[in-house]
């Protein structure tokens, strides 16, 4: 990691919004992609207990990638398309995954959804990733590839190498590194993880 261009790209930033993520317009932009909204909407959907029901886990897995600002327009029709052509059984099955991605067996759950989503060709970053993200939103991490890409070359995070293709693997190292790259900055900047990747991309379209 280049801590100096990290250190530089925090001094840029907090010039122009002092205050970091505390600054008006940033919570204004904060507003627009409803986060506190989209945080407890999928926390209160994804409580264990709700997991007794697929059919309303899946549901609301489909309304959650519907209203994310994230998550592409092209991908969230197929998404929704995804869902309502699931068996029972495979409802069942991607319910199971995604509780097991939340609740202490992440790498399963994880290659399980992963699984369910590759056969129907929907092997997507930004589709596995959306739900965990403001379930945990300083934990977990939104992938989205050209930013991560990004990312990657920018601040020289070697030794990862982004693939389109979602691993476990790759999923946790550039989990580790984010949480590494916060360690180094004032707190003003992550307030979630998700804004955090919203200073990054604009460290990358302010390159110095």
């Amino acid at each position: 990691m280049n801590l100096k261009k990290l250190k530089q790209a925090e001094e840029i930033f907090l010039q122009s919004y002092p205050g970091g993520f505390n600054h008006p317009d940033m919570m204004a932009m904060g507003k627009k992609h409803k986060m506190d909204k989209m945080i407890l909407f999928t926390q209160e959907s994804f409580s264990e207990e709700r997991f007794k029901d697929p059919d309303g886990i899946i549901d609301n897995m489909a309304k959650i990638i519907s209203r994310s600002s994230m998550v592409s327009m092209f991908e969230k029709p197929k998404f929704k398309g995804f869902v309502n052509s699931l068996h029972l059984d495979d409802k069942e099955l991607l319910a199971k995954g995604l509780k097991k991605q939340l609740y202490g067996e992440e790498e399963e759950g994880f290659k399980t959804i992963l699984e369910i989503l590759s056969s129907r060709k929907l092997a997507k970053w930004p589709l596995i990733t959306a739900c965990p993200v403001y379930f945990r939103p300083q934990v977990e991490v939104f992938i989205k590839p050209t930013t991560v890409k990004g990312v990657i070359e920018f601040f020289e995070l070697k030794p990862l190498q982004y693939k389109p293709l979602p691993s476990w693997a790759f999923y946790q190292a550039y989990r580790a590194i984010i949480q590494e790259m916060k360690s180094n900055l004032d707190v003003s900047l992550y307030p979630d993880n998700a804004a955090f990747s919203g200073f990054l991309m604009m460290s990358l379209e302010n390159k110095f």
